[in-house]
This record gives structure tokens, C-alpha cells and sequence, in this order.
């Protein structure tokens, strides 16, 4: 127990002495919560707020009443695009074309075609051409309706089956995409913020040759291997509590119920996630020892140790594209705890025993890593890269 402290305090001097490795050790933790507040903002101003859009009119004489549905939905002409917007709309192009029998074939009662031009495969016109097409679809959908009046058919016939939309999900539940970014946001501190001390643990000890003088000295493997793994470890949960304070602090300013949600940390929902992702932050320090260990310098160790990363960001996002998920994938590391996140998040009751047996998967193969570290340091051609 002596060593091991000795090896530990040894690992944390280190780590802490270089102020530049625990400043890139902590940007996930400061820089996730000013992203999630800045995108909740803009998610909320476009979920509650009708921008104006510029349309260019060709005929807009003929249809005077199509043109004030329009303007009602905040659809403007393009004469009327402040001088500052001015460039940007004329860049989306945004074109509507009524043909000059327009009253004559609606006197008539046919069909009248009216070209909506757009670049489609453009992403900041989607949300515009939508709500034109449905603007248009609704004044036409009137029209029809007010047909049938006239010739005294009721318009209820068009509509026989009613459907009455009961949502019973949580208020929790409405904010999911700020919570998925928290959950893709902490998995990735647990493995972003303890990476900088990983490498330097082991690649870096190698190349000061720090490594083989502690390997010289009558103390096991597994010893030195744990220290490190603590240490590496220590500073992954201090970026996670990081993230998770300084996000609660931060979604404190954003005003949810406008779009009818609310998000609260309380004590037992962090209490939670501090042991859903305890485990996780010695399985990330423990896979980033091995990888660091097995490259043959401090370079080759930062390349390979950085491809890390994308598991906790890939993980999540595959899982949302799989609509019946294997039963296996609830116990395994990263998957199960993004899992238990999501219910946790919506509101839903958590399973304990779902829990425990799923960190007691990631601290086994975090031990069966550090067992296999301890191994191969016994190894000359580990400890030296000559392999």
C-alpha cells in the first residue's frame, strides 16, 4: 500500500506540473456547456419564432389574397427585404411565379399551377420552402372548403376518422436534443479529459526514459500500472463533474418553457450519472494506457490514442439509427451507460441492477486492460519499443 501511494503521488505531481496538458484536459468541460447553451438558443428561437422570409413575386397582381396569406405568415416580398438582408436572400433566390389566368381559372374551378423555384438541395432553404408550401397548401385546402359551402356539401365528409394527439411523455422528454448533447458531451469528457495525462503516462515516460528507471525498482507491475490508471482516471472525473456543473449552471439561463420543457439536475439525477460514468473514466484511462503503451513513441502514442475519442461520439449516434436494439448492447461499456442517460434524462425510472451489472462489464474489462498492461511490462520490447 506504501508503493502504491508513493507511485500515485508520484503520478499526480506530474500530471498536475504541466498546466498546458490540464488546460486541453479541461476544454471538453468548459467548452461543452457553452456549446449546448449556445445551440439550445438557437433551437428555441427557431422552434418558437417565425423569421420573415423574402419570396420574389412574379404576378402578385393577380392573387392579392394569396399575397396577404403569405404576408400573414410572415412571408414577405422581396421589395420589402431590408437593405442589410438584402445579398443573403437574393443569394437563396427564392421565386414564386403566378400565371396571369389566375383569377379567371379560379372563377372557374381549375386546377391552377404555381412554380415555387428554390435551390432544394440548399439546407438554409429547407425551412422557408416549407412553410411557403404549407402556407399555400392551407389557402388552397380553404378555398376547397368554401367550394363545398357553396354548394352545400358539409366539409366534415372530407374528414372522417379524426385523430386527437394525447402526448404522454415527460417534460423532460421535450428537451431530449440538449440532452443527448450532455450525454455525447460527458461520455466525451470521460475520455477527452483524462487523454492528456494517459499518453504522457506512458509514452511520454518511455521516451524520458522515466519508465525503465521505475520498472528498475522493486515494485510489480500492476502497482505502476494502477497508479497511473488512478491517476489518468482522477482527472477524467474531474472533467466530468466539470461539464456536469458548469452545464447546470448554464441551461439556468435559458428560458424553456417556451417550447413547453424544462431540464433540472437534481442531486439524484447526478448522483446517477457520477456512478453511470464513474466506470467509464477508468475504462477510457485504461484503453488509452494500452493503446499509448503498445505505440512505439509519443508521437505514433498521440495519433493512435486520439482515434479513441470517436467511440463515445460514434456509440450514441449509431445507436439512435437502430430501432430494435440487441438485448447485448445494454450491458456493454459506452452503449448501456448512453442508454441508462437517455431514460435518465426523459425522466423515466432507472433499473439499479440494469446499472450495476452494466459498470460491473466496464470495470471488468478494465481490469482484465490493466492485468494485460501489467503483463506485457514485464516485456523488453514493450517497455522499450521494439515492436
Amino acid at each position: 500500500m506504501i508503493q502504491f501511494k508513493a507511485l500515485l503521488t508520484k503520478e499526480l505531481k506530474e500530471a498536475f506540473r504541466d498546466k498546458r496538458a490540464m488546460m486541453m484536459a479541461m476544454t471538453m468541460a468548459v467548452m461543452a456547456p457553452v456549446m449546448i447553451f449556445a445551440l439550445s438558443k438557437v433551437m428555441i428561437k427557431e422552434a418558437v419564432e417565425t423569421p420573415a422570409i423574402y419570396l420574389k413575386v412574379t404576378g402578385e397582381e393577380y392573387a392579392p389574397k394569396l399575397i396577404k396569406a403569405l404576408k400573414d405568415e410572415n412571408i414577405l416580398l422581396f421589395s420589402e427585404v431590408p437593405s442589410d438582408k438584402k445579398v443573403i436572400w437574393n443569394d437563396r433566390n427564392l421565386t414564386l411565379t403566378i400565371p396571369d389566368s389566375f383569377n379567371q381559372d379560379m372563377l372557374e374551378g381549375k386546377t391552377i399551377d404555381i412554380y415555387l423555384s428554390a435551390d432544394y438541395s440548399e439546407k438554409a432553404n429547407r425551412s422557408p420552402v416549407r412553410r411557403i408550401k404549407d402556407t399555400i397548401n392551407n389557402y388552397a385546402r380553404a378555398i376547397g372548403y368554401k367550394r363545398l359551402l357553396v354548394r352545400g356539401i358539409d366539409v366534415r365528409l372530407l374528414q372522417p376518422l379524426k385523430i386527437i394527439e394525447q402526448d404522454t411523455s415527460l417534460p423532460n422528454s421535450n428537451l431530449m436534443i440538449i440532452s443527448m448533447m450532455l450525454g455525447l458531451y460527458l461520455l466525451m469528457a470521460a475520455f477527452m479529459s483524462g487523454l492528456p495525462v494517459a499518453i504522457d503516462a506512458s509514452a511520454g515516460e518511455r521516451e524520458r526514459n522515466v519508465l525503465e528507471m521505475l520498472l528498475c525498482q522493486p515494485v510489480s507491475t500492476v502497482k505502476i500500472v494502477a497508479a497511473k490508471l488512478c491517476c489518468a482516471s482522477l482527472i477524467a472525473c474531474i472533467g466530468v463533474l466539470l461539464t456536469l456543473s458548469l452545464t447546470s449552471f448554464s441551461v439556468s439561463f435559458i428560458d424553456l418553457t417556451k417550447i413547453g420543457a424544462s431540464f433540472n439536475l437534481d442531486a439524484f439525477t447526478i448522483t446517477a450519472l457520477i456512478l453511470l460514468l464513474l466506470p467509464i473514466c477508468f475504462f477510457a484511462s485504461a484503453l488509452q494506457l494500452f493503446v499509448a503503451f503498445q505505440s512505439k513513441n509519443f508521437k505514433e502514442a498521440q495519433s493512435m490514442v486520439s482515434m479513441i475519442i470517436m467511440l463515445p461520439a460514434m456509440v450514441p449516434v449509431i445507436l439512435t439509427f437502430i430501432d430494435d436494439k440487441p438485448k447485448w448492447l445494454d450491458w456493454l461499456p459506452i452503449s448501456g451507460q448512453s442508454l441508462i442517460m437517455e431514460d435518465l434524462f426523459k425522466g423515466l425510472p432507472v433499473s439499479w441492477a440494469h446499472m450495476g451489472f452494466t459498470g460491473l462489464v466496464t470495470i471488468t474489462m478494465t481490469v482484465l486492460l490493466v492485468l494485460l498492461m501489467a503483463k506485457k511490462l514485464r516485456s523488453e520490447k514493450v517497455v522499450l519499443a521494439l515492436s
